[in-house]
């Protein structure tokens, strides 16, 4: 007797089977959490379907609303500000991975006011800054400047808060 394997799931035809087979990878994909389109595509294609199937069912998920590059976009942003503290550059680099567009990418962190993201960098070196020794400022405002740079803040921002909550801590602490 003679083991036959089973045929491959990538060679099987692009019909119907197929795309329902695809609907169902990527809404399992969605139910963990919002993805981009091209995290799906890449996640198809790893399991073999052809781009037709692929295209159909993502077009399809797009139509209903399931699948929003722009939405996933916005509550990107939103979340990792919030819970991470991050910064532009560091927001823009990872939505770049996530396979956003690059005009979306900066209609959405354009959305977010220039102000906000110094209130946050002012509030994650001031969280930080509670916990300093300050008897060497030069060290501590490094650390904290390489902290911000990290999170995705520019160097001239990151300089300038840390300055500015350095001396307010400092006279904070000489009452």
């Amino acid at each position: 007797m003679t083991f036959c394997p089973p045929p491959s799931t990538s060679e099987k035809p692009a019909g119907p089977k197929r795309e329902e087979q695809a609907r169902d990878v990527c809404l399992r994909l969605l139910t963990v959490r919002a993805r981009t389109r091209v995290e799906l595509e890449t996640a198809l294609t790893k399991r073999g379907f052809p781009d037709d199937v692929s295209a159909r069912v993502l077009d399809r998920l797009v139509e209903v609303g399931l699948l929003d590059d722009a939405a996933f976009a916005q509550e990107w942003v939103r979340s990792r500000r919030t819970n991470s503290g991050k910064g532009k550059r560091a927001l823009v680099a990872e939505l770049r991975t996530k396979g956003v567009d690059a005009e979306l990418i900066t209609e959405t962190l354009d959305s977010v006011d220039a102000g906000e993201w110094r209130v946050q960098a002012e509030r994650l070196v001031a969280d930080k800054l509670r916990r300093e020794r300050l008897d060497d400022e030069l060290k501590v405002t490094r650390r904290l400047v390489a902290m911000l740079a990290r999170r995705g803040y520019s160097q001239g921002m990151a300089y300038d808060v840390v300055s500015t909550q350095l001396a307010q801590e400092r006279e904070r602490r000489a009452v």
